[in-house]
């Protein structure tokens, strides 16, 4: 039994499983197109080759596959996530090198430790959180990863242009998280200059 008090980001997950079972839409990305975008751009501004890489939220496994696919040879893939239904289905896909667990990475932050971790992702897992649950997820990712900690949002600096957000999906505090992020170190990278209008923003932080 959930405890809903403590888990209500991972509701919204819940209901889309319930819907669609575990077929692409119970990510809750609008498209594979704009998933694989925000994937990109995480093998854009970090190295991944060679790295034991986590992916925290990791869904049915996208970015294993996306990496996989992309001949981008990471060391070892560990994904954990909330829902038992998709982690399931993300060990069903036989994709190498990889490792999948049914774990709550805000309420379980031991789980972020899983595999000795030199770079942690967070992809998509924050947007349906309130502000205290991304700092608590942020604060322990920053804590597991060995060397890069690299996750993105919805930015609340995006233009007027840009997508409207409802439930369940809400756009972060795009200058509070960069200012933690600095606090933390010095190296920081940021982006949101490859959706239309900011919709997105991507931080990348380096341990010194």
């Amino acid at each position: 039994m959930h405890n809903m008090a403590h888990d209500a980001y991972l509701d919204p997950y819940r209901q889309s499983h319930a819907r669609h079972g575990t077929d692409f839409d119970v990510t809750l990305w609008a498209s594979r197109t704009s998933q694989e975008l925000r994937f990109r751009v995480f093998t854009e501004m970090c190295v991944l080759a060679g790295k034991r890489v986590l992916d925290a939220g990791c869904s049915r496994g996208d970015l294993a596959d996306y990496l996989l696919r992309h001949e981008i040879q990471f060391a070892r893939y560990i994904g954990i996530d909330g829902l038992t239904a998709v982690i399931d289905f993300a060990r069903q896909r036989g994709l190498p090198d990889c490792e999948f667990h049914a774990a709550d990475f805000v309420t379980q932050p031991q789980s972020l430790t899983t595999g000795d971790p030199q770079v942690i992702c967070i992809s998509g897992a924050l947007n349906t959180m309130a502000d205290a649950q991304v700092q608590q997820a942020l604060d322990a990712a920053w804590k597991a990863a060995g060397h890069t900690l690299m996750f993105n949002f919805l930015s609340d600096r995006c233009g007027k242009l840009a997508t409207g957000q409802s439930y369940p999906a809400r756009r972060l505090d795009a200058l509070h998280l960069l200012d933690w992020a600095l606090r933390q170190t010095s190296q920081v990278a940021y982006r949101q200059d490859y959706f239309k209008h900011g919709h997105d923003a991507t931080i990348v932080m380096h341990k010194e």
